[in-house]
C-alpha cells in the first residue's frame, strides 16, 4: 500500500524535482525515467520546447536504458509518444547515435550551468522536510495510519446471526485465523499484544510512548440502537438491549442525536457486582467497563479500535458503580495532541459537559430519574483511569479462573490460558450455529428519530 493516496500533492513536489537527480551519482549523465512519474510537473527542457536527448559514447555502465524500453539483445526503443510534444524517441545500441522519430541525429546532453547542484540541491531539501511533511499530511487525513494499527484492527471479523433490529440479532466475533471467540474474553486488553502486561503508574505525554488498549465498539456515533456484548451468552456476540420484548433504541434527548461518541468496552474487564469500589463506595454493575471514543471518526459496530485513554467519569446507575472511559483511537487525525482529559478541554471544548449532560439525562424519557455522579461529575485523569482498569482487569483475571463467582456472566472462551471454560473450535462452531441463520432486518419505528426535551436544572 503506498504512503500517500494519489491526489497528495506531495507527489507532485517530488515529482518535480526528480528529474534533476541523478540516481546514478557521478556519471555525469542524465537518466530520464519517463516511466516511473508519468503525472509529474514538467521538466525545465519542457518550457523551451525540446526534448531529453539522452547520452551518447563514452562509459555506459552505470547509466543503463529505463526498464520500461530494454530488451534483451540489440537496440532498444520506445514508440511510447513524448509526454510534451507527442512524438516517439528511441536510442540506438550502445555507443551509436540516438535519433528520435524523424532519424535526427542527437547531439550531448544540455545543461544549464550549475544545473546539476542545484539539482541536488533541491533534493536534499525535500528529504529533508519529508518527516515533517509526512506529519503534516498524515494530521490533514491524507495518508494511511501507521502499519502497526491497521493490522491490529484488521485482525478481527465479525459474522452476522439472526436480523438486525430485532431480539434474535447477533454479531458473533472471529480471529486472524478464523476461529469464532469471544470479545469479552479473548480479544486482549493490551493492543499488539498476546499475553497481560502491567499498566504503568504514568507514562509521558510528551515522548509518544503510550500504552494502548482495545476497544470493542458496540454503538457507532450518531446511532440510536442499544447494542452491548452479551455478557450471559456463550461467546458473548453483541447483541440489541431488549425492553419489554422488543428492541431498545435511547432517545434524542435534544440537541444530542443517539449516543454522541463512538460507544463500546475493554476487553478482559469486569466491574465485580461482589466488589465494593473503594473510590465510589458502590459496586460494579456486572459489566465490562465502557469506553466513550472521542475521536472524528464514525466507528462500525464490532469493530476493534486500538485507543488511548484520556481520562474517567464515574456514574452511580440505580447504585451501582458504571464507570465511563473517556479514549480516542490512536489512528484519529486528533490522537496526537489529545493524551489527557485537560487535552479534551482544550480542543474539544463543550464535549465534557455534553457528556455529564447526556449520561445524566438518558434514562429519563423511560420514566427512570436521573443517574447521578461520584466526585459531583468530576473527570478524572488518565492515572487515575489506568488504575480503574487495572482493578477491573484483575476482578476478570479472577472470573476467568473461577476464584469469584461470576453468578449468570458466561465465561466460555477459545484462548485464554488456564481458564477451566476455555472451549475446542468444535465448541465454538456449535455454538455460532446454533444461532438463527442470517436474515435482512426489520424496519426501524420512525419514534426513534424523534426528538425528546428533558427539562434541566442544573
Amino acid at each position: 500500500m503506498p504512503l500517500f493516496p494519489p491526489s497528495c500533492p506531495l507527489l507532485a513536489v517530488l515529482g518535480a524535482s526528480s528529474h534533476l537527480m541523478d540516481p546514478h551519482r557521478n556519471t555525469g549523465r542524465l537518466c530520464v525515467r519517463r516511466q516511473m512519474l508519468p503525472r509529474c510537473r514538467p521538466p525545465s527542457w519542457a518550457s523551451r520546447g525540446r526534448e531529453p536527448r539522452l547520452p551518447t559514447g563514452g562509459s555506459t555502465d552505470r547509466c543503463s536504458p529505463c526498464p520500461a524500453v530494454r530488451q534483451d539483445s540489440g537496440p532498444y526503443r520506445s514508440n511510447t509518444p513524448s509526454a510534451v510534444t507527442g512524438r516517439a524517441w528511441r536510442q540506438g545500441p550502445i555507443g551509436t547515435a540516438g535519433t528520435r522519430g524523424r532519424g535526427q541525429e542527437t547531439g550531448a546532453v544540455r545543461r544549464r550551468p550549475g544545473g546539476r547542484r542545484k539539482g541536488r540541491e533541491a533534493v536534499a531539501a525535500i528529504m529533508r522536510a519529508l518527516p515533517g511533511l509526512g506529519r503534516l499530511l498524515a494530521a490533514r487525513g491524507w495518508g494511511w495510519p501507521p502499519g502497526r494499527y491497521l493490522s491490529a484492527m484488521a485482525r478481527y471479523g465479525t459474522e452476522q446471526r439472526g436480523r438486525p433490529n430485532s431480539p434474535d440479532y447477533r454479531l458473533y466475533f472471529k480471529n486472524a485465523d478464523g476461529k469464532y471467540i469471544s470479545p469479552f474474553h479473548d480479544i486482549p486488553l493490551f493492543a499488539g499484544s498476546k499475553e497481560d502486561k502491567e499498566i504503568p503508574a504514568k507514562r509521558s505525554k510528551t515522548t509518544g510512548n503510550e500504552v494502548l488498549f482495545n476497544m470493542v465498539v458496540e454503538v457507532p456515533r450518531w446511532t440510536n440502537a442499544k447494542m452491548e456484548i452479551a455478557t450471559e451468552e456463550p461467546l458473548n456476540p453483541i447483541k440489541q438491549d431488549t425492553k419489554k420484548g422488543k428492541p431498545r433504541y435511547v432517545a434524542n434527548i435534544f440537541p444530542h442525536k443517539g449516543y454522541i461518541w463512538n460507544y463500546g468496552a475493554l476487553p478482559q474487564t469486569w466491574e465485580d457486582p461482589n466488589h465494593t469500589d473503594n473510590n465510589t463506595g458502590c459496586c460494579g454493575d456486572n459489566d465490562p467497563v465502557d469506553v466513550c471514543e472521542i475521536g472524528s471518526k464514525v466507528r462500525s459496530s464490532g469493530e476493534v479500535v486500538q485507543v488511548k485513554v484520556l481520562g474517567a467519569l464515574a456514574l452511580l446507575d440505580q447504585g451501582e458503580t458504571d464507570w465511563k472511559i473517556i479514549a480516542i483511537g490512536v489512528d484519529d487525525p486528533e490522537a496526537q495532541k489529545i493524551h489527557d482529559i485537560d487535552d479534551v478541554r482544550k480542543h474539544k471544548p463543550g464535549y465534557l459537559e455534553a457528556t455529564i449532560d447526556w449520561f445524566r439525562c438518558y434514562k429519563v424519557p423511560d420514566g427512570k430519574p436521573e443517574n447521578q455522579f461520584a466526585f459531583n461529575g468530576e473527570f478524572k485523569d488518565k492515572d487515575f483511569a489506568f488504575e480503574v482498569i487495572k482493578s477491573t482487569h484483575e476482578c476478570w483475571k479472577a472470573l476467568l479462573h473461577k476464584k469469584t463467582d461470576g453468578g449468570t456472566v458466561k465465561c466460555t472462551n477459545a484462548l485464554v490460558s488456564g481458564s477451566p471454560f476455555c472451549c475446542s473450535e468444535e465448541e465454538a462452531r456449535s455454538i455460532v450455529q446454533s444461532a438463527p441463520v442470517p436474515a435482512s432486518g426489520d424496519s426501524v419505528c420512525p419514534e426513534v428519530d424523534s426528538w425528546y426535551f428533558c427539562p434541566r436544572d442544573h
